[in-house]
């Protein structure tokens, strides 16, 4: 009786499996549909999605949520180059993901076949790792390999290609378990090497001068990255600032490492924070656009730099007083041990932490002012409110917080609030538009016993809109807030002498249908609709939503006159 045997889709099916991963994104076809039900047979749940763009943002997502690489499956070709969009944002963003493309018969590459494309070229500027499969021997290795260089290091996207006849052939059952079982091993003896002889390098004597610097500072600041977040380092961290009572200030993702409504949280005092400290340890964030470069006018220029990273690349390129290479929760770690031998707070009253409290309150007062009013038709404030409130009365575990667009994002950032780690998403380093529904999807699977409530401007949305069909296929408890100003920043902003010309009685660029029917189009999908234009409205429909925890929409239309052009990035555009 002959052997049973195993083709290339479900061997690397089995293979995904047994390195850990549970979930995968994407859009089957051609070569690969085989491949997604072989891996859901084998228990690696498969994710369809309408889009390889939005999948890819999932897969990203879903990276950093979990900590494992996001996986993402695309067909070859076109498929393979809209996959792109996911694998680099991961890279950018420094989260593990794995990228599996099919590709053309290697018998036939040169030749125009169906869908060719040079995807180990096409991948490989985005890709901290791109390899193919050659023989359906290859894979099993490849899987592991890749799916470990994912996480290493600086965390960042990697793709493995199987060509079509790769997929299509066999082997013997018992040599594809030998071939998984020999992967698993060869990984293993990687991920534990033998301890080396010395410690890294000088790494006591940084952690020292780190301790020190924070000790003698005047005005010290902890800067808590997404990349904390990542590393779970929020027990650390929060031990460090309660310990040593040094002001916080979060990025974007890093909110609720630490609780947002901490006593030493400079969040609504970040110009004042990063003004005037005088040492700043900075954690799993780069000092990008995001932070200034690091540099005058915002930060000043006696500033001295704590920089925790996982990349020796990133601190050699910013040059900080001290450099840690190193995992953000073990540092932390190891600079609380140092400063409890010799140990140091700042009270309440000492002048930074009074002047950091004191610009904090003041500024949230005058938020809290502009807040308390019912704006009618709505502003960007009166509806973030009544969304905040109704998000905290969840309690925990807390909603997780997909946040998109110009405006909304931005304004939305000042007034939602994060209590707990990994709870908001966002356009990330590169400001990307279009994550949306790709990380609803990720945050559903991801963090289940948690609700998901993205907040999107009509723009963002749109990127990725048709994915409410798939929230509403896989029935994910998924409520989307969709603030509609008829447009990219609120519709028509030209000014008169831009109105010329042979085009002048088309759309403004930035111009959507007014009050378009988001909600109608959940509708259509078995979904729930929601259209908002009063307090109580909104308040009705987030009550209901949140209480179903089904797929919803609600719309809620805006004064298209209420935002600014670019949101918060006016100089560049």
């Amino acid at each position: 009786m002959a052997a049973e045997t195993v083709d290339g889709s479900a061997l690397a099916g089995r293979a995904l499996a047994a390195a850990g991963a549970r979930h995968m994104f994407g859009v089957v076809g051609i070569p690969v549909t085989s491949l997604a039900s072989r891996a859901a047979a084998a228990g690696v749940r498969f994710l369809a999605f309408r889009n390889e763009q939005s999948a890819g943002y999932a897969a990203a997502a879903y990276g950093f949520l979990t900590g494992s690489p996001g996986l993402l499956l695309t067909v070859s070709g076109p498929g393979c180059v809209h996959g792109l969009a996911g694998l680099s944002h991961a890279t950018a963003n420094a989260w593990p993901l794995l990228m599996l493309s099919g590709s053309c018969d290697q018998a036939d590459a040169g030749r125009g076949d169906f869908q060719e494309l040079d995807q180990i070229a096409a991948t490989k500027p985005f890709a901290k790792l791109a390899v193919k499969a050659t023989t359906i021997a290859d894979i099993p290795r490849l899987v592991f390999q890749a799916l470990a260089a994912a996480v290493s290091g600086r965390p960042g996207g990697c793709y493995l290609d199987i060509p079509s006849d790769v997929l299509h052939q066999t082997l013997p059952q018992s040599e594809a378990a030998d071939l998984i079982a020999a992967a698993a091993a060869a990984d293993s003896a990687a991920s534990n090497p033998s301890p080396p002889n010395q410690k890294p390098l000088d790494e006591d004597e940084a952690i020292g001068k780190a301790a020190d610097l924070l000790r003698r500072a005047e005005r010290p600041l902890v800067v808590i990255g997404k990349g904390a977040a990542y590393a779970r380092a929020e027990e650390a961290i929060r031990k460090l600032v309660d310990t040593t009572g040094i002001p916080f200030l979060p990025t974007p993702m890093g909110k609720g490492v630490v609780p947002d409504s901490h006593p030493l949280s400079a969040t609504a005092a970040r110009s004042l924070a990063i003004g005037q400290c005088d040492v700043a340890l900075v954690v799993g964030a780069r000092l990008n656009w995001l932070l200034h470069f690091g540099e005058p006018p915002k930060w000043s220029k006696d500033v001295k730099f704590i920089l925790v990273d996982v990349c020796e690349e990133e601190i050699e390129l910013r040059k900080p007083h001290v450099g840690i290479v190193g995992d953000a929760k073990r540092v932390i770690e190891l600079i609380n041990r140092e400063i409890k031998d010799d140990p140091f707070c700042l009270a309440r009253s000492h002048p930074w932490v009074e002047a950091i409290t004191k610009k904090t309150k003041d500024n949230v007062v005058r938020m809290e002012a502009q807040l308390a009013k019912d704006v009618v038709p709505f502003n960007f404030l009166t509806p973030l409110r009544i969304i905040r409130d109704a998000i905290l009365a969840e309690g925990s575990p807390a909603p997780i917080v997909v946040s998109e667009g110009a405006n909304t994002m931005d304004v939305g950032r000042a007034v939602l609030v994060q209590n707990e780690p990994r709870t908001r998403l966002d356009a990330g380093t590169w400001g990307t538009m279009g994550v949306g529904l790709g990380y609803c999807i990720a945050a559903a699977v991801a963090e289940p016993e948690r609700l998901v409530v993205a907040v999107e401007g009509d723009s963002g949305y749109g990127f990725s809109a048709m994915e409410v069909e798939t929230l509403v296929r896989y029935q994910l408890p998924v409520v989307v807030i969709v603030f509609n100003n008829n447009g990219v920043y609120g519709g028509d902003r030209r000014s008169s002498d831009e109105i010329t010309g042979p085009f002048k009685d088309d759309p403004a660029p930035t111009s959507f249908v007014p009050a378009a029917g988001y909600h109608i189009m959940m509708e259509a999908f078995g979904g729930k609709g929601y259209l908002v234009e009063t307090p109580d409205e909104l308040k009705s429909a987030l009550s209901e939503s949140f209480r179903a925890r089904k797929p919803a929409v609600i719309n809620c239309i805006i004064d298209p006159y209420a935002g600014a052009e670019s949101g918060r990035m006016q100089h560049k555009n």
